[in-house]
């Protein structure tokens, strides 16, 4: 699956829901997911969310909450290029960089408020240092853990 997706991804596109929602399945059906597991960039729309809510669903799983990392865009090219740089990466060039932000807002952004609907929703304040942002994150799961 890895090989149907990677060229995708490195065009900073998003991968087809069917494909995703297959992935995802597929990784929750291991036990070591059965105390819990971090989904990170899924859902990025609102059919996936929707998808992963039945899959959910019939598998008697649920989402305690919906991480929402919240940084401006022009922060956010930034940081992606010294990721590029740091780490060679060939899927963090400016042109894919600002195109997975147009992707973002027209596609991801619908995604938050479906989960602010459901009222699981957690922004977070992501523009701030590392530490601050991770000590929030995991005060955030740990919180989640405990419901």
């Amino acid at each position: 699956m890895g090989v149907r997706i990677k060229p995708i991804y490195d065009a900073g596109d998003l991968v087809p829901d069917d494909l995703m929602i297959e992935l995802i399945r597929e990784r929750l059906s291991v036990s070591d997911t059965s105390e819990g597991f971090i989904l990170d960039g899924f859902p990025r729309t609102v059919a996936q969310a929707e998808a992963l809510d039945r899959m959910l669903e019939e598998i008697d799983r649920e989402l305690l909450a919906v991480l929402y990392f919240q940084v401006p865009d022009e922060l956010a090219v930034e940081r992606l290029h010294v990721r590029a740089l740091q780490e060679g990466r060939t899927d963090d060039t400016p042109e894919i960089i600002r195109h997975r932000l147009e992707v973002f807002h027209k596609r991801t952004e619908p995604v938050v408020e479906y989960y602010r609907s459901k009222g699981i929703l957690v922004g977070i304040h992501a523009e701030r240092p590392i530490d601050a942002v991770f000590a929030e994150v995991q005060e955030v799961l740990e919180t989640a853990s405990t419901r």
